[in-house]
């Protein structure tokens, strides 16, 4: 656990154009682009994020993060913040969390 995380989290991934932040349904802060959940961040403990299973497998054996804590099978990783470093390593992964989500909207704009 590392004090002051989860407003370090909050407060840097709200800052990102179209980030809206809500209580989450199994407790913490949970972060949506539009429908689209990018995360959520469970007190100054843990970062659950989801992703596509191809991208989730290289985040896990790349080492940067665990299967999810409860659904491991799942495309959702879990990024536990034991120091500093895990705090930044949990922001990159939201951040490419929110990249995907940007990337999958302009997509679907472009067709519509």
């Amino acid at each position: 656990m590392i004090a002051g995380a989860h407003k370090r989290v909050v407060n840097i991934v709200s800052s990102w154009a179209g980030v809206e932040t809500a209580p989450h349904r199994f407790g913490g802060t949970e972060f949506r682009l539009g429908t689209r959940e990018l995360g959520h961040i469970h007190g100054n403990v843990l970062v659950d994020i989801p992703f596509p299973k191809q991208i989730r497998n290289e985040i896990v054996d790349a080492g940067s993060a665990e299967p999810h804590h409860v659904l491991p099978e799942s495309g959702w990783i879990s990024r536990w913040l034991r120091d500093e470093s895990d705090v930044d390593q949990a922001i990159d992964l939201l951040r490419r969390s929110w990249e995907l989500a940007q990337s999958q909207r302009e997509r679907l704009v472009g067709e519509g």
